[in-house]
């Protein structure tokens, strides 16, 4: 795996050193980040994709996911852009690069390029104490989090994306990681996709301990598969914080709930 620290230079080699003014935000998970660095002040835009922080109602939209406004993201003559690559089709990030706007890509697979990624964004700020105290505080939290919900064999848990058709998590994607913290196992953990389509088969045969959906319809279709570890063991729980699906700060106070529903006896 490529180190973290190599994975964060390669991020930001295009980014000069200065500090910056005027930034927008292209995904909501690195608008929570600014706000969490105390930063929002430095924001002039951001990309739209459900509800934004109360720092941020007022500022102006460059339009909404998979859809950007690149002329309205120009009328507001950033000095730095916050992308996450999901968030914007890939003809657009063409247009965006040959715009020669000093760019901070983000996309952490684990908990620990998170943490590196909220401290190179906080001296792409101009903030890096804030950054350091910030990554301080969520590793100590991560790691007590860890050495509370940990096991010696892990739950074997499947994550529900969607049903029809069915979708899961794969190794790669952060929320795999946050399913460790908690002293759990992704049964598709070996799949390398962030979202990978599974079959009903699929799941039977890796027979989850656990099976966890953000719908209740989702989990209650389970019950027709008894022999299923998780049905048998009543254990079809629903994650209702969608905190989990944001890799800021915030989604280490989901983690905590989502270990506390997967092991409230600990």
């Amino acid at each position: 795996m490529r180190p973290v620290w190599l994975a964060l230079w390669l991020l930001v080699v295009s980014v000069p050193a200065a500090a910056v003014e005027r930034v927008v935000s292209l995904a909501p998970s690195l608008s929570e980040i600014v706000v969490e660095l105390g930063s929002a002040d430095l924001l002039v835009g951001v990309l739209d994709a459900g509800e934004r922080p109360v720092e941020l109602q007022q500022l102006p939209s460059v339009g909404r996911y998979g859809q950007l406004d690149i002329e309205r993201l120009l009328s507001l003559k950033p000095d730095l852009l916050l992308l996450w690559p999901g968030s914007v089709g890939p003809a657009q990030r063409e247009q965006l690069k040959r715009l020669n706007i000093p760019t901070f890509v983000a996309e952490p697979h684990n908990f620990a390029e998170l943490t590196a990624q909220i401290e190179a964004i906080a001296v792409r700020l101009g903030r890096p104490e804030r950054g350091s105290v910030l990554a301080g505080d969520l590793r100590q939290r991560l790691e007590a989090l860890h050495q509370r919900f940990r096991r010696d064999q892990p739950l074997r848990v499947f994550y529900q994306v969607w049903d029809r058709p069915l979708y899961t998590v794969g190794g790669g994607q952060i929320i795999s990681d946050a399913l460790q913290v908690c002293g759990a196992r992704n049964v598709f953990a070996d799949l390398t996709l962030p979202a990978p389509q599974v079959s009903v088969e699929a799941v039977l045969q890796r027979n989850p301990e656990v099976i966890l959906a953000s719908d209740q319809a989702q989990l209650e279709a389970w019950e027709v598969w008894p022999q299923v570890a998780a049905v048998k063991q009543g254990q079809l729980l629903l994650v209702a914080d969608k905190g989990l699906e944001r890799p800021s700060g915030q989604m280490i106070e989901a983690t905590a709930k989502l270990c506390r529903l997967i092991a409230p006896d600990r």
